[in-house]
């Protein structure tokens, strides 16, 4: 279109419905359900051509969820849970696909999207009090609500290496990866990225490929998954207990299932923490994190953990140099977004499985033929981008949000972003965003904190419209006090010492710091109650025919 994306061709006709959802990932999917069931019509719009979110996109060999199946799974409906049985521990992205298209086909969600299509302009209209939704196919869509279900990682990054485009190789990106199969037989893979994707990647690849590069210049930490087949008698327990489970993942500070400890690190002598230590790297999965209290907040305990670790890198990669090189330094352990692998590091030992420091050597650029590091150059056949998403607010800054007066949320969030209970924003009225960035995000459990970011919300519009209110939008005070009890929390924690994309530092130019709140989804949800009471940190707007009374 030749107008500004922000305003529709004069005389554009304009679909009116009471909710627009940004979005058919599972809190873009919950969202259609909930305000379907309160009675609303609702327009939802994705990108992509069927449900899923970040898993219809993530097909990449290898791909596999880090959070246990019972866990990451939605627990509004006992007849979604008693119906659909998962068949493993961790559940791989052809399995979680396929729960999404299961929920969307059980709830018959699909009639409400629009796929293949994104939003392009989101702009309120402070008159009309609404907000129009403009679409890449020229559609315009109006309602009083706008729910942004755009996910904290939807926006995949490319590396800022020079040379991308010159590539002759096959180019394959992990968050975009081709819906057909990619033969790596015989032929000669590199793989840039060494985070819980590209764990994946390599540990997957280095059984198929005919030779495999990994060009790490940060290494992660990784724990063994240990993942396993779900045995029927455990399903039935499980579904039996359902009401259970959920109610002690909306109770814990991870949003999930796994244990949390109290015990802070030093409580016990040196011999029996090398025992939880080590009952923690055999029982797998996130163990450690939940095994002692304070790893996030106390250095000295997180870096004794750390050697324990290391220690084991080096007791299974055979390779000293290659075992020294995989081992993570100068950041603490779990500041980093911790990765989950199946035999990642026995990966090294076979022979066509190469690891390219590029601590040492840096990569200088792509070439034609492969990726030229400061060492000399290493030809390939395929090359593969693991390089990860400009997280939390990527997809909300990546189509033109207007709120009153014309302010942008770009313009709003040129430092940062910054929120009322990470979800609502001052000066954007009817807007929010579950999931969002200054709420336990990343930290916690998706599905959890997606269920209860879009309870919350839909409660809040039910009390608006049983008081004839019209718009709510956080006020200033509210938002202020908010992001200096979140810069409060992230003081204490040892995540802000590491470079992440928990706190930007992966998007060159984009504002550092950590934004999330720390503080866990158990005392986030409890904010979040209390905010329900009065709503006091709201701003609300009586409709107009009400106005005099």
């Amino acid at each position: 279109m030749a107008q500004d994306s922000k305003t529709p061709a004069p005389g554009t006709p304009s679909r009116r419905v009471d909710v627009i959802v940004v979005g058919a990932g599972f809190a873009g999917m919950y969202a259609v359900y909930r305000f379907r069931e309160m009675g609303k019509r609702v327009a939802g719009v994705e990108a992509g051509s069927d449900v899923g979110g970040v898993w219809y996109w993530n097909r990449y060999p290898g791909a596999r969820c880090d959070l246990m199946s019972v866990d990451y799974s939605y627990g509004f409906s006992d007849a979604i849970q008693q119906e659909w049985t998962w068949s493993e521990q961790f559940a791989a992205q052809p399995e979680i696909l396929a729960y999404a298209n299961f929920v969307a086909d059980r709830l018959d969600l699909r009639k409400h999207f629009a796929f293949n299509t994104r939003v392009v302009s989101a702009v309120w209209d402070d008159d009309a009090r609404l907000w129009r939704a403009t679409t890449d196919k020229g559609d315009v869509i109006e309602a009083p609500y706008c729910i942004m279900a755009t996910g904290p990682l939807s926006i995949p990054k490319d590396p800022d290496i020079p040379g991308i485009a010159r590539f002759q190789g096959q180019l394959l990106r992990a968050q975009k990866w081709p819906h057909e199969p990619v033969d790596f037989a015989n032929k000669r893979v590199g793989v840039i990225g060494t985070g819980s994707t590209g764990v994946q990647i390599v540990q997957t690849l280095g059984k198929e490929a005919g030779e495999l590069f990994v060009f790490q210049r940060t290494p992660s930490y990784t724990l063994p998954m240990r993942n396993h087949v779900l045995e029927p008698d455990y399903v039935e327990e499980m579904k039996r207990n359902y009401p259970a489970l959920r109610e002690a993942m909306r109770n814990n500070p991870t949003g999930g299932t796994r244990p949390v400890s109290t015990r802070p690190f030093f409580s016990l002598p040196p011999s029996q923490r090398r025992q939880v230590m080590e009952q923690a790297w055999e029982n797998g999965g996130h163990t450690f994190l939940g095994s002692f209290a304070d790893l996030m907040i106390n250095q000295e305990a997180n870096d004794q953990v750390a050697d324990f670790v290391r220690g084991k890198i080096s007791e299974i990669v055979s390779d000293p140099e290659t075992a020294e090189a995989l081992k993570p330094r100068g950041y603490p352990i779990f500041a980093r977004r911790p990765c989950l692998d199946t035999e990642y590091y026995e990966t090294y030992n076979l022979p066509n499985v190469h690891l390219v420091d590029c601590l040492k050597a840096p990569i200088v650029e792509i070439t034609e033929k492969g990726v030229r590091t400061e060492a000399g150059e290493t030809e390939l056949d395929i090359l593969i981008f693991a390089t990860g998403y400009d997280a939390l607010t990527g997809a909300l800054l990546a189509f033109d949000v207007v709120g009153r007066n014309g302010l942008t949320l770009k313009e709003k969030w040129k430092n940062g972003p910054v929120s009322y209970l990470g979800f609502m924003v001052a000066g954007f009225p009817n807007l929010f965003a579950p999931s969002g960035p200054n709420g336990p995000a990343a930290l916690a459990n998706l599905i959890t904190i997606a269920e209860h970011d879009v309870d919350w919300i839909a409660d809040a519009i039910e009390h608006m419209e049983e008081n004839g209110i019209e718009t709510a939008e956080a006020t200033s005070k509210a938002e202020t006090e908010w992001m200096q009890m979140v810069a409060q929390l992230a003081e204490r924690s040892l995540i802000r010492k590491a470079k992440t994309w928990w706190v930007g530092s992966n998007v060159k130019g984009k504002p550092q710091g950590l934004t999330m709140f720390v503080g866990g989804f158990n005392k986030y949800r409890d904010l979040c109650t209390a905010a329900a009471d009065g709503y006091e940190g709201l701003s609300f707007e009586q409709a107009r025919k009400n106005a005099a009374a």
